[in-house]
């Protein structure tokens, strides 16, 4: 055990309990069951940033003498750096509908105050031009709403997840005999 890691415990019966059964792929390629995904990833986010994370996986004393920490070990970090790979995609994603929204956004304002120069020429600054100008203006800044708030804060959670699945996926991974239970 590392002094300075951080440590994730976890006790099983059988190691295919980390694992999702319905996955047909050999063990070292399987994916993490969701259960035990969300168990490691919750403890995972309550860790220093700083801090290097270690897995230790509590198992019988009869598993231990089967069990194969590389594999096991290659087999969550391998699934880690994929759902890394997978939030990335979504990073992207998400980036590329914001570019779209911005394009659409600012056509919209350009076409808004365009229209309310014209507004104003046409019925004034008073009474129903008045309301007309001023719902041209709000309607061009809301079609800007979604492209700024992709910008500005939607892109956070995707990047800590991400930047958490690399933490996870260069993680030690220890499997440790626990006493026979009486």
């Amino acid at each position: 055990m590392n002094a300075t890691a951080a440590t994730i415990e976890i006790q099983v019966e059988e190691l295919s309990q980390l694992f999702d059964s319905l996955d047909p792929f050999p063990f070292r390629e399987r994916d993490l069951d969701k259960s035990a995904e969300e168990y490691i990833v919750g403890w995972a986010r309550e860790i220093a940033k700083n801090q290097s994370i270690e897995i230790i996986i509590h198992v019988p004393q009869r598993t231990k003498d089967v069990a194969n920490t590389n594999d096991v070990q290659s087999a969550i970090q391998k699934y880690f750096v994929y759902k890394a790979g997978l939030t990335d995609r979504d990073l992207s994603e998400l980036f590329r509908v914001g570019r779209q929204s911005l394009f659409v956004g600012v056509a919209v304002l350009a076409t808004c105050m365009v229209l309310r120069e014209f507004s104003l020429a046409a019925f004034g600054a008073q009474g129903i031009g008045r309301a007309l100008n001023e719902g041209l203006l709000i309607l061009g800044w809301v079609a800007n709403w979604r492209p700024l708030e992709i910008f500005l804060y939607d892109w956070w959670p995707l990047t800590r997840r991400r930047d958490l699945y690399r933490r996870l996926s260069g993680a030690k991974v220890l499997i440790l005999a626990r006493e026979a239970e009486s």
